[in-house]
């Protein structure tokens, strides 16, 4: 891929880290408090009476709402733009984490998530386009990985600080003393983030009300690209969210054997793998562009391998080693969802980034809401069997792959007309 700087694009450099990164601090903390139930499962099924079902409902809400909002915070952050967007966001979702802290009753907790889920929605989306209103596209791949690596730190802080002080100081104060983080990453939000560098402000588009809105997301919808990118993103995702955001430590402790503080390292080794994973694929494609397809198909053929591996496995538990295979392949499907965006971007002028990326950002959250549930159903339904239950992951990535194969080349046709007209525009701006 080229390193010569589009005409137009923001410089980068010092300043845009800083703002980016008080955007990204955001993310980070929404990020915590989005998967804080992964390690209160057991805790919350303890505290509310409920069943594996009614479990996964705090989850399915959540990421119903989440996956709901996408495309209207795609919208709003196109027409708002990204600071007045995240500050809701803050407020929304450090409401329901509060409110989760002191829910007496399942009916309350369930509100308090659907309140998390949907300030923790206008988060990802407002920094994606802050990063490309501050960054050169070239730096665009890049800086989406960066921003998936900041929200698996949150995850890591989550497993590690969040669960040690579950147990250790109780439900209450361990969810309202991490509500503190929202005010905090509030006030620098309100200080010092701008939308945008001096002498970069976005053109005025028109908006006509519902008109305006049908065509935003119509034609980022006909765009192959923009598909391709949501199932990209559908595909990859999932098996991790799932694993991270509930039934990973169910799994561990209840069908392997193994005690919660293992069942926890092995989370743990999840998140870190992700944050090299991360790291890796972003090098990789700001280098080589043609590298995201083959990454995202690869990550999904290795998931489903060591899934099947570990399912089949003969005998009542799977051995330690192949524990820590899953896991650290595991890791790897968060940086490939992150490809979804990389295949949207190009495919949408600036004035369409918000609502792509919010089609895009859809298919992971779908996915992971589909197969909580089946997790969920399953288990109740054959007396906890999580070979049976966790065997839904395959039709999903089943349903995702030929989805895939099926827009790529017209995607690539599509994305290749795109990049020779625009070296062909830029031939002629004048010096």
């Amino acid at each position: 891929m080229s390193n010569i700087t589009r005409p137009g694009d923001p410089p980068g450099g010092r300043r845009a880290t800083a703002v980016w990164g008080i955007g990204v601090s955001v993310y980070f903390v929404a990020v915590i408090f989005r998967t804080s139930l992964g390690v209160a499962g057991l805790d919350a099924a303890d505290r509310f009476h409920v069943n594996a079902s009614a479990l996964s409902t705090f989850s399915i809400l959540q990421l119903l709402v989440y996956a709901g909002m996408q495309i209207p915070v795609g919208l709003l952050v196109d027409r708002l733009g990204t600071k007045k967007v995240l500050a809701i966001g803050v407020v929304l979702f450090t409401a329901g984490q509060l409110g989760f802290a002191f829910s007496p009753t399942y009916g309350t907790a369930l509100a308090s998530r659907a309140l998390l889920g949907c300030g923790d929605a206008m988060t990802f989306i407002s920094v994606l386009r802050l990063g490309s209103r501050w960054f050169p596209a070239r730096r665009g791949p890049l800086v989406a990985q960066l921003a998936g690596l900041a929200g698996m730190a949150g995850n890591l802080v989550s497993t590690l600080l969040l669960a040690r002080l579950l147990h250790g100081i109780g439900w209450t104060a361990a969810f309202a003393g991490s509500a503190l983080a929202g005010v905090v990453v509030f006030v620098l939000l309100l200080l010092f983030l701008k939308d945008h560098p001096e002498g970069h402000e976005p053109e005025p588009f028109p908006h006509r009300g519902a008109a305006y809105v049908r065509r935003q997301i119509a034609a980022s919808w006909r765009e192959p690209g923009t598909r391709l990118g949501l199932w990209v993103h559908f595909t990859t995702q999932f098996p991790a969210m799932v694993f991270l955001l509930l039934w990973g430590m169910p799994f561990l402790v209840e069908a392997q054997g193994l005690t919660r503080a293992t069942a926890g390292e092995l989370l743990t080794l999840v998140v870190l793998s992700n944050m090299a994973v991360g790291l890796v694929y972003g090098q990789v494609v700001a280098r080589h562009h043609g590298a995201r397809l083959p990454l995202a198909l690869g990550t999904v053929g290795a998931t489903a391998l060591l899934w099947a591996t570990t399912l089949a496995y003969p005998g009542e538990h799977a051995p330690m080693w192949l524990l820590v295979v899953l896991c650290t392949v595991l890791g790897a499907c968060g940086p490939a969802s992150m490809l979804g965006f990389d295949f949207a971007r190009p495919a949408n002028p600036p004035e369409r980034q918000g609502t792509a990326s919010g089609i895009t950002n859809m298919g992971g959250f779908v996915a992971s809401m589909t197969t909580l549930f089946a997790i969920g159903v399953l288990l109740d339904a054959t007396g906890n069997d999580y070979r049976i239950a966790f065997s839904s992951v395959f039709v999903l990535q089943a349903l995702g792959v030929s989805q895939i194969l099926r827009l790529r080349s017209r995607a690539a046709r599509r994305e290749k007309e795109r990049l020779v007209a625009s070296r062909v525009s830029s031939v002629h701006v004048p010096a």
